[in-house]
């Protein structure tokens, strides 16, 4: 289980990684940050609405008593990583801005310690700082000294919400199903960031049109668009959840680190953004820590544990 975990989590993040590429096809087409943002959820919802209402329509049931978690997490885990980044970006250079957003791995290990009180095998800490280490290389995060303090605010908040997605989906039992979890995530996120977006002014033309960011292949946009949603948003979710329940939060949010890596390559086969050797040091390390972080099993302290938090039983244990 634990393999069959760190393979979903890798792929989850290969997925994720066409987010971005695949968004600046949207946006050289015309549609604004937060306009992409609503119909790449709006269409992930509404499509896996529609598949699990035909295949497997109990995973729609929402028993009355989990309907907080469910708002909870369609307005933290989802539309507040998305939003916030986002936001973040227009005030900050997007580098240090991703890098803020994915110290998700440290405030995991950092929660799960220290609230939930649970120790942690040192795999699990140094993979988490070696792989945010990693990222500051990466982005070369030296070269935004002067940071915008409402910007620096928005990505922080993105990067708690983006631990607060891989607590969440750490801690739901087994009363919830995970595909109804995302599908309803995905339309209340969507719901969410109508009034911000406003999709009724969305230029909805650009979907017919071939668009080329600078640099980059031309592709159409409808194109574009179906790989975003289905590929970066259902299938990312979808794996990324079930990595989740199977490995741990904290090991999880490591792992998903190295959808910086892969982002980055993809940037680079289709819009032509060459990786520089800050960038593959930097990955390197962010690969080295995230190998690092999948060893860390989750260590009980005494007996009594055994009926702690929710979802600590889906992590391995050390005997």
């Amino acid at each position: 289980m634990r393999y069959a975990g760190l393979a979903m989590a890798f792929v989850s993040s290969l997925c994720f990684a066409f987010s971005g590429t695949m968004a600046k096809y949207l946006n050289a087409a015309g549609l604004a940050p937060l306009e992409a943002v609503w119909v790449r959820m709006a269409g992930a919802g509404v499509l896996l609405l529609a598949v699990l209402a035909v295949v497997k329509p109990s995973a729609l049931r929402i028993a009355r008593s989990r309907l907080p978690f469910f708002a909870v997490y369609a307005v933290v885990a989802i539309a507040g990583v998305q939003s916030l980044y986002f936001a973040a970006i227009t005030r900050l250079p997007v580098g240090i801005a991703l890098l803020l957003e994915f110290m998700a791995p440290v405030i995991v290990v950092a929660w799960v310690r220290f609230v939930r009180k649970i120790r942690l095998a040192r795999a699990a800490y140094l993979g988490a700082v070696m792989a945010v280490a990693g990222l500051a290389i990466v982005v070369e995060a030296w070269q935004g000294l002067r940071l915008d303090a409402i910007g620096l605010g928005l990505a922080l908040l993105a990067g708690a919400c983006c631990a607060g997605y891989f607590l969440m989906n750490d801690s739901f039992g087994d009363d919830i199903d995970p595909l109804g979890l995302i599908a309803w995530g995905m339309i209340g996120a969507a719901v969410v960031l109508a009034p911000i977006s406003q999709p009724w002014n969305l230029p909805w033309d650009a979907f017919t049109r071939t668009a080329s960011p600078v640099g980059g292949t031309p592709l159409p946009v409808l194109v574009a668009y179906l790989w975003l949603v289905v590929v970066a948003t259902v299938i990312a979710y979808i794996l990324g959840v079930n990595a989740v329940r199977r490995l741990s939060a904290a090991v999880g949010a490591t792992v998903a680190s190295l959808e910086v890596i892969a982002g980055s390559i993809v940037a680079w086969l289709l819009l032509g953004q060459a990786l520089g050797a800050y960038q593959i040091v930097g990955g390197l390390i962010v690969l080295s820590g995230a190998l690092l972080a999948q060893t860390a099993t989750i260590v009980r302290q005494t007996p009594v544990d055994l009926a702690a938090p929710v979802g600590v039983s889906r992590s391995t244990v050390d005997p």
